[in-house]
């Protein structure tokens, strides 16, 4: 039976999409089969972060209501063999049998691959909700500042309450200069955000330069952010590497 892992964050603009993609590729080049789940439907990026756009045909609605099935809507990634993908509708959740029947697929998922990661919509809303009552277990990804903070703890609070025990943060687009002019650390925001480091992920303009070339971030070359974000995938799988290089 395999894990399925919502990536969760407080607000936009903390890479969490970008965080889903490299994550899921890195865990695909290690051998395991990924299903990377774009759930922030209305406002879907992740096929762009996979450099899968427009490949898809069917999405998880589609599944869920019957007119295919997820072997159908699933799409592979023709560069990582072990990666594949599943795209959001075009409305959001807004029922209770749409969650639920979120739920079931993932459920389902997990009998066919090794993880499902699952791109939640930012903030606290009903796709948040699905999303997170779908999965065993959460990664936050915040910025370091205190407004991406306060909102990231928020979002751990309410996972504690959905009964959500596994609850790790990342750390993203890390600028040590910064932190040095601001006197903060890394301790500070795991402390104010409440939740077990699981990695801090440096800022990198080749992550910026992957982006808008439609390339997955795993395909790019001397990029420090895919190091930390392999680091952070060996963890989830179970390996003791260290946090950071």
């Amino acid at each position: 039976m395999g894990k399925a892992i919502v990536i969760a964050s407080g607000k936009g603009g903390t890479g969490k999409t970008t965080a889903t993609a490299a994550i899921s590729s890195c865990l695909a080049l290690a051998g395991k089969t990924v299903l990377c789940i774009d759930a922030d439907a209305g406002l879907k990026n992740l096929d762009l972060c996979l450099g899968l756009s427009d490949k898809a045909v069917f999405d998880f609605g589609d599944v869920i209501n019957g007119r295919c099935g997820l072997d159908e809507a699933v799409i592979p990634h023709p560069a990582l063999p072990r990666l594949f993908f599943l795209t959001a509708p075009v409305e959001p959740i807004s029922s209770s049998q749409e969650a639920e029947g979120l739920t079931r697929l993932i459920s389902f998922a997990k009998t066919v691959f090794d993880y499902c990661i699952i791109d939640s919509p930012a903030g606290l809303g009903a796709g948040f909700t699905a999303s997170a009552a779908a999965a065993d277990c959460a990664v936050i990804i915040s910025a370091s500042d205190p407004s991406s903070c306060r909102d990231s703890g928020r979002v751990v609070m309410e996972l504690r309450e959905m009964g959500m025990e596994d609850v790790r943060l990342v750390v993203n687009r890390v600028r040590k200069g910064i932190l040095t002019k601001t006197k903060q650390t890394i301790d500070d925001a795991v402390d104010s955000i409440g939740a077990r480091l699981l990695g801090i992920v440096p800022e990198d303009n080749k992550v910026i330069l992957a982006a808008a070339a439609q390339t997955p971030l795993a395909l790019t070359k001397g990029c420090s952010a895919l190091a930390a974000f392999d680091r952070i995938a060996r963890r989830i799988d179970g390996q003791r590497v260290p946090l950071q290089s």
